[in-house]
């Protein structure tokens, strides 16, 4: 399904999959369901899903491998492959050793490097360290995740060679207070914004409000909450799906758009409702170590 963004230096598909608890977990490797993990993302690949987010830290590094494994069938130029450094790796050499180290686990350069969250070290070695990476072809374009305004307006003021050109923050309908801060700022400047855990671990995939809008289209809850995304001109969703069927559920909310009227009835419905308990049982279905 051709479905793109496009944004000052890169083109990509207008969603993502997310390899999170692919290949493990925090730190820790996971073999068990290699085979279909790998298939699940060449199954992405194929139908247009080519922008893949990974991570040093998820499954210690094997998540990385299986990417590697992944994409080996395909034309790299058509992939954009998304990794990033573990705060406490981010002075100046750990981000340098860090890169190299995913780039040869995903047997191919980076085409954006993140920040994963901030750090206590200072932000402009990383960002010094980033720009060494983009000179020696490790990575072509680098940003920043799980950041504020003003960190990112930090990072951007150390940069003398290249510019930052993406932030990676948690967003969905029932969690939108970047709208009126990052989301806002990378709008006005540009960036792509990359949402993770739009579907907030499967509970909007249940939302009767999103599968009744749906059956006006013939697409299920999932496929009209992404889409809602993807119409956000600078919105990239990150989904992820281990088994192929789900990711052929997840390319269904490419190649066509909601009406104006359903993307507004849907905004107000989730501005409107109450979803305390939806929210609650998502954080802790998270728990994410930065959280």
């Amino acid at each position: 399904m051709y479905d793109v963004k496009k944004f000052k230096y890169f083109t990509v598909s207008s969603l993502a999959f997310g390899t999170w608890r692919i290949g493990g977990g925090y730190w820790y490797a996971s073999h068990d369901r290699d085979n279909e993990w790998v298939s699940a993302i060449k199954r992405a690949i194929e139908l247009g899903i080519t922008l893949i987010d990974t991570a040093e830290m998820y499954g210690n590094g094997h998540a990385e491998e299986l990417v590697g494994q992944a994409i080996k069938s395909f034309d790299r130029e058509q992939l954009f492959i998304v990794s990033k450094v573990w705060p406490s790796h981010a002075d100046y050499d750990n981000v340098l050793k860090s890169a190299n180290n995913s780039s040869k686990r995903l047997g191919t350069y980076i085409d954006l490097y993140l920040l994963h969250a901030p750090s206590r070290v200072p932000i402009c070695q990383t960002m010094k360290a980033f720009e060494k990476l983009v000179d020696d072809g490790i990575i072509r374009f680098f940003g920043l995740s799980n950041f504020d305004v003003k960190g990112i307006e930090n990072a951007r003021q150390c940069l003398s060679k290249y510019e930052l050109v993406a932030i990676q923050n948690h967003y969905s309908l029932l969690d939108r207070k970047d709208e009126g801060s990052v989301l806002a700022y990378a709008e006005r400047n540009g960036l792509m914004y990359m949402a993770y855990t739009p579907l907030e671990n499967g509970i909007l995939s249940k939302n009767e409000f999103l599968a009744n809008i749906g059956r006006k289209y013939n697409k299920t809850a999932t496929q009209v909450a992404l889409n809602w995304y993807i119409s956000r001109n600078n919105l990239v969703p990150i989904v992820k799906a281990s088994k192929v069927n789900h990711v052929e559920e997840n390319a269904g909310a490419m190649g066509w758009r909601l009406s104006e009227e359903d993307w507004k009835a849907i905004d107000t419905h989730f501005r409107e409702r109450n979803y305390f308990l939806d929210k609650f049982i998502s954080t802790l279905k998270s728990m994410r170590p930065w959280t």
